[in-house]
C-alpha cells in the first residue's frame, strides 16, 4: 500500500508540473485553444450551408456539428504538446534525476498523461462554452455534454500515451514536434469536419476505418441528438484500444530508454 501511495502521490504531483510547464509555455497552450478555435470561425462561418446538401447529418447548424471536431482537433494537440514537453524534460535532464529516485519509473509516464487528460478537460470545457454562447444546443442537455467531456478527456490520454512513447524513444522535442502535421493528416481523414457519407474515395474508406471517427461520432452525437448506446461503446472501444497501444509503447520506450540511458 505504502508503493501504491507514493505511485499515486508522484501522479499527482508530475500531472500539476505538467499542467503548470503547459500554462508557463505559450508554444504549448496556444496550439491547444488558439489554433481549433480559429478553425472552427473559419470553418464555420465559411462552410455553415453545407448543413444543406443532401444527407447531411440533422443540425441545428454547422457550428453544432464542427463541436466535436474542434475538441477533437484540441485535443490531439494537447496530446502532442504533452509529449514535446516530456521531450523538453528528457533534453534538460530533468527525466533521469527522476529515474534516479526511488520512485515507480511508470508513474512518470502517468503524472505526464495526467497533465495532458487535464488540458483535454479543459479544451471540451472551453469548446463547449464557445459553442453554448454562440447559440448551439446540447441535444442531449446535461449528460450528453458529461458524456462528451469524459471522452475527449479519455481520448486526451490514450493520444498523450503515443506522444511520451515517442518522446522516450527519440528524446528529441523537435521530432516530437514535428509530428504536428501527421496528427492533422490523420483528424482530416476522419469525420471529424465533414460526414463520411459525403466524402469521396479514398478518404471515405479511410475515415470509415479510422478509430478517430469512432471517436467523435461518439462525442458528437450527444451533441447534435442525444446519448446513444451504439455510437458510445464504438467511442470507448476505440479509446480503449489506443490507451493500450499508447501505454504498450510507452512501456517498451521506457525500458529502451532505462537500459540505453
Amino acid at each position: 500500500m505504502s508503493e501504491l501511495g507514493t505511485g499515486v502521490r508522484v501522479v499527482r504531483a508530475l500531472g500539476g508540473r505538467s499542467i503548470r510547464q503547459t500554462f508557463r509555455r505559450p508554444q504549448l497552450m496556444s496550439p491547444i485553444i488558439v489554433f481549433p478555435t480559429l478553425l472552427l470561425a473559419i470553418q464555420t462561418g465559411g462552410a455553415g450551408a453545407g448543413i444543406e446538401l443532401p444527407g447531411f447529418p440533422p443540425v441545428q447548424s454547422f457550428l453544432q456539428f464542427m463541436l466535436a471536431g474542434s475538441m477533437m482537433q484540441a485535443m490531439m494537440l494537447a496530446g502532442n504538446s504533452g509529449g514535446i514537453a516530456f521531450a523538453v524534460d528528457i533534453e534538460m535532464g530533468f527525466t533521469d534525476r527522476l529515474f534516479a529516485s526511488p520512485i515507480p519509473r511508470f508513474a512518470i509516464v502517468l503524472g505526464r498523461l495526467a497533465g495532458t487528460a487535464a488540458l483535454g478537460l479543459l479544451a471540451s470545457l472551453w469548446f463547449l462554452a464557445l459553442g453554448l454562447i454562440f447559440g448551439a444546443h446540447i441535444e442531449g442537455g446535461i449528460p450528453g455534454a458529461l458524456l462528451a467531456i469524459a471522452l475527449i478527456t479519455a481520448s486526451a490520454i490514450a493520444v498523450g500515451g503515443i506522444g511520451a512513447a515517442i518522446a522516450l524513444r527519440t528524446g528529441s522535442a523537435s521530432v516530437v514536434q514535428g509530428l504536428f502535421p501527421l496528427v492533422l493528416v490523420v483528424l482530416f481523414l476522419s469525420s471529424a469536419f465533414f460526414p463520411k457519407e459525403l466524402m469521396v474515395e479514398p478518404a471515405k474508406t479511410i475515415a470509415e476505418y479510422n478509430p478517430f471517427s469512432f471517436i467523435v461520432e461518439g462525442v458528437r452525437e450527444p451533441i447534435i441528438s442525444g446519448i446513444e448506446a451504439k455510437q458510445t461503446l464504438e467511442a470507448i472501444a476505440a479509446i480503449a484500444g489506443i490507451i493500450l497501444l499508447g501505454l504498450g509503447l510507452s512501456a517498451s520506450a521506457l525500458r529502451h530508454r532505462l537500459r540505453t540511458g
